[in-house]
């Protein structure tokens, strides 16, 4: 197992999966298969902890489409998850929360792909592990 590390949060990646930054902080994480992508982007609450309706609020608005939103825990990450189709892709986000870290994750395939990597998703994001490090 290789672990990525990021200034705010920590997650094992299996050998066959790749993690790259991108300029903007976000992190992309994908597997040599190339079957799907990862988008890790972090964000902060500058004051106090992100709660679990606050949460449901910011998924709800920001999520392309109107979702079933069904509860998750990720690690040591908590917060709500959908799964849902967007022109020829298979989408899959999630709006999770540790403190005031908040991590907007979704994960996309092409249709024909759906649920073929869903296990070893669920494997990565299980080992969520929210760094030492606050916001400044």
């Amino acid at each position: 197992m290789n672990v990525l590390e990021t200034e705010w949060w920590s997650m094992a990646l299996a050998p066959e999966w790749w993690a790259d930054v991108e300029d903007d902080g976000t992190v992309l994480v994908g597997d040599e298969d190339d079957v799907g992508c990862l988008e890790i982007t972090t964000l902060h609450k500058e004051l106090g902890a992100f709660d679990e309706r606050e949460l449901l609020r910011i998924a709800e608005a920001e999520s392309a489409a109107p979702q079933r939103w069904q509860k998750a825990a990720c690690g040591e990450f908590s917060g709500w998850q959908a799964a849902f189709t967007e022109e020829d892709a298979a989408v899959r986000e999630w709006y999770l929360a540790a403190g005031s870290l908040l991590l907007f994750v979704s994960y996309s395939c092409d249709l024909d792909n759906r649920g073929m990597d869903d296990a070893a998703v669920d494997a990565l994001l299980e080992t969520l592990v929210a760094g030492e490090a606050g916001p400044d």
